[in-house]
This record gives C-alpha cells, sequence and structure tokens, in this order.
C-alpha cells in the first residue's frame, strides 16, 4: 500500500512541479504516470553509481553536486519520456528540487496519518 501511495504521490508531484515551472511540459496523465517510473527507476539504478563515481567532487562541494546529478537524471528522462519536455538545464534543476520537496510534504502527510 505504501509503495502505490508512494507512487501516486510522486505523480501528483510531477504534475505540481511541471504545472508551477514555465521550462518544463508534462503532456497529460499518462506521461506523468511513465515520468514516475522512469524516474524511479534511474533513481534506483543511475543515481546511486553516479553518486559514487562523483564522489570527490561530492565531498568537496558538501553534498552540492548531488543537485546536478538529480537535474542531470530529469534530463535523461526527459529524453526517454514522450511528452515531458525540459527546457534546460536550470529548468530540470528547478524541478527536481520543487519535485523533491513537493514529495516530502506528500511523505510528512502520510506518516502524520499513521
Amino acid at each position: 500500500m505504501f509503495i502505490i501511495f508512494k507512487w501516486l504521490s510522486s505523480v501528483a508531484a510531477i504534475l505540481i512541479a511541471a504545472y508551477f515551472l514555465p521550462g518544463v511540459v508534462v503532456a497529460g496523465l499518462w506521461s506523468a504516470i511513465i515520468l514516475a517510473l522512469v524516474l524511479g527507476f534511474l533513481n534506483l539504478v543511475i543515481k546511486p553509481l553516479l553518486v559514487l563515481l562523483t564522489l570527490p567532487i561530492n565531498i568537496l562541494t558538501l553534498g552540492l553536486f548531488t543537485f546536478v546529478i538529480n537535474a542531470l537524471l530529469v534530463l535523461l528522462a526527459s529524453s526517454m519520456v514522450k511528452g515531458f519536455i525540459v527546457g534546460g538545464f536550470f529548468n530540470a534543476l528547478l524541478f527536481s528540487l520543487i519535485l523533491t520537496i513537493i514529495q516530502e510534504v506528500f511523505e510528512l502527510l502520510l506518516k502524520k496519518e499513521d
């Protein structure tokens, strides 16, 4: 049940973040659903490898390089998912930040409910 809620909250967060950012376009609900799956897969498989490979840079920047990795993953997802368009690196960075904030709010609401 928790996994389904987390996935649905990711879909809602994608739609909300795309609504507020003019440089990000999500064509519809199906694009958001597929994007949530693709971003989940990329965060599960590729992100740990990228964090490990860029560990020295991440240490020097006190972890701020992780934001760059997140933006790059959003750009990669935009090239994989039809109906999801990001207008550049800065928009991808803002999208990943807003997406993270919205998902954290949803998780806080879920924990409050339990």
